[in-house]
């Protein structure tokens, strides 16, 4: 049934980013780089910063996960927190340098829809390797706040 469900949103990823090239005629680069963000991902945990250095870090467990899928243009991502009814989930475009990420997230669940009509871009340090990444929230003066961490699962 996990599969099921991975596979279902890979292809409903892939048929939006279709849909998205007929419609603005948008083309699709394929990113050929060992170390690239296509594929799926999975948040094993994350860390929070004091003065740029980790100062507390947690694990993801079976009651808090977080998936990211990544195609050559598009993100979404789920996020499960069983101790939470609140539902997350988000949709939109990405785009990379070798540094950053920057997400712009079209819709999402109830609560993501809420934080995006503040600002639909999120800004990221991205350190990336061929099977895991780090995305790292900044503040205003670059400084490092929180990072997720994921490993490629496909």
């Amino acid at each position: 049934m996990r599969y099921f469900f991975t596979y279902f949103i890979v292809a409903l990823i892939l048929i939006s980013c279709k849909n998205d090239k007929m419609l603005d005629n948008k083309v699709t680069i394929e990113n050929n780089d060992k170390h690239s963000l296509v594929g799926v991902w999975q948040m094993v945990g994350y860390y929070n910063y004091l003065d740029n250095k980790v100062s507390d870090s947690f694990m993801s467990s079976d009651t808090y996960k977080q998936i990211k899928i990544y195609s050559p243009n598009k993100v979404m991502w789920s996020r499960l927190n069983k101790q939470d009814s609140t539902d997350w989930f988000g949709y939109g475009n990405y785009k990379t340098t070798d540094s950053t990420l920057v997400e712009t997230i079209v819709y999402g669940s109830n609560s993501m829809n809420k934080a995006i009509e503040k600002s639909n871009e999120f800004h990221f340090e991205l350190i990336l390797n061929e099977n895991t990444f780090n995305q790292i929230e900044l503040d205003e003066n670059g400084d490092r706040i929180l990072a997720e961490n994921y490993i490629r699962i496909e």
